[in-house]
């Protein structure tokens, strides 16, 4: 979707449309948007230890949003051995 969206009208265009007073939930929305992907990012930063990847995840949440976030979990995911219990996908591992 947000690529169909870009395709056709640039954010930076639409950019008058989500002024506070044409469009408030518009406005709401985009607030409510990028404060999950804040509160997204904390956990990625308590999973990652190095600051380049932290850096790097940031840039891609903020730009991509759900997208980034839900390409993080799936790397997370695939990375669990197959003994490894489901609650490793939140805690900070070892290696």
């Amino acid at each position: 979707m947000t690529t169909y969206v870009s395709l056709h009208k640039s954010l930076w265009l639409a950019g008058s449309e989500f002024s506070w007073v044409s469009s408030p939930w518009a406005v709401a929305t985009l607030f409510d948007a990028y404060f999950g992907f804040l509160t997204f990012f904390v956990w990625v930063c308590f999973k990652e230890r190095s600051l380049a990847a932290k850096v790097i995840w940031f840039v891609l949440i903020m730009a991509l949003g759900n997208i980034a976030m839900s390409a993080y979990v799936l790397i997370q995911l695939f990375r669990l051995k197959s003994d490894e219990p489901l609650s490793n996908l939140v805690l900070r591992t070892t290696s």
